[in-house]
């Protein structure tokens, strides 16, 4: 019981920072109605520059603190990610307004590739480390009840922490509060929302903004538990069968959608993976969500879209 606990918690830690990458996910699609391919570009692009102003700051301005190097290069890259976002709304999408999906849904392609190159082009292609003293050392809990414990990483937990309350953050703020309102009304038809007084172009930089702060906040985790490296956008790329099964306009469905898709390749790795000869945390998620998109293609908390005529 003890080792499912185990595994158990470290599927619900892992599907928090799911659930923090598919927000973005999440974010863009309500706010544009496009599929944004780029998120996982975004979260690379942000490590990259947490982990290389954390490096330069303290050469460039002679000081020797680990916090101070790590808040200055926090403010730095999220900085970059809004001037990013503004550059993405004036240079493309502002030219896009109005026309089909898939029209938007190559734009993110192309940002997304371009963001590659140009991360590389910025600030190198080697494997860089992010270190903002988030604890490395294991934790027992529950002793009383198991032999030895139930043993969980210190590192995740934080990291799931912080993701979750990320999370509520955002989805109190979409929910709540009149830019988040503004944001429902651009996505459910630009035009009317145009015609009320609702600034599109402001709208958009702010919804890329947030995306771009939820893509910096992953990239720090991630960064700091496997390394800046440019399998970084691939790991990020899990998150799209998160928002696939919780709903690709569901805030809620996100969260609920991480935790399934966390838990359950922890599960089926541990206990199916040996009698298929391994390697299913690989494609359980994907697999998952193929299967809800032949019985429930808008995901668990999807609205559901019917064309009457």
């Amino acid at each position: 019981m003890g080792f499912f606990l185990e595994t158990l918690f470290g599927g619900l830690m892992a599907g928090m920072l799911y659930s923090l990458i598919a927000l973005g996910f999440v974010l863009i699609y309500k706010a544009s109605g496009v599929f944004n391919f780029a998120q996982g570009a975004m979260v690379l692009f942000a490590a990259l520059a947490m982990a290389r102003f954390a490096e330069w700051f303290p050469k460039w301005f002679g000081f020797e603190s680990l916090l101070l190097a790590n808040l200055l290069a926090f403010i730095a890259a999220m900085a970059l990610m809004v001037v990013l976002a503004w550059a993405i709304e004036r240079l493309c999408l502002s030219k896009l307004v109005n026309q089909e999906g898939i029209t938007l849904l190559m734009a993110t392609l192309g940002i997304a590739y371009f963001l590659d190159g140009f991360g590389q082009t910025l600030f190198g292609s080697d494997i860089y480390s992010i270190n903002v003293g988030m604890p490395k050392d294991p934790a027992f809990i529950l002793e009383g009840m198991f032999e030895g414990g139930v043993m969980v990483s210190k590192e995740d937990l934080v990291a799931a922490v912080i993701a979750a309350l990320l999370v509520v953050v955002l989805a109190l703020f979409f929910q709540k509060t009149k830019t988040g309102r503004a944001l429902r009304a651009v996505a459910d038809d630009h035009q009317a929302a145009q015609s009320i007084g609702i600034p599109l172009n402001k709208i958009w930089v702010i919804v890329w903004s947030v995306a771009g702060f939820a893509a910096l906040i992953a990239g720090i985790i991630w960064g700091s538990k496997l390394g800046v490296q440019f399998t970084l956008s691939l790991v990020a790329l899990k998150a799209l069968p998160v928002v696939i099964l919780g709903g690709l306009t569901s805030v809620p469905g996100a969260i609920i959608g991480g935790l399934i898709i966390g838990v359950g390749e922890k599960l089926s790795e541990i206990y199916i993976g040996p009698m298929l000869g391994g390697g299913i945390e690989i494609w359980f998620a994907y697999v998952l969500a193929l299967g809800f998109l032949l019985v429930r293609p808008q995901g668990l908390f999807g609205e559901k879209i019917i064309d009457r005529v």
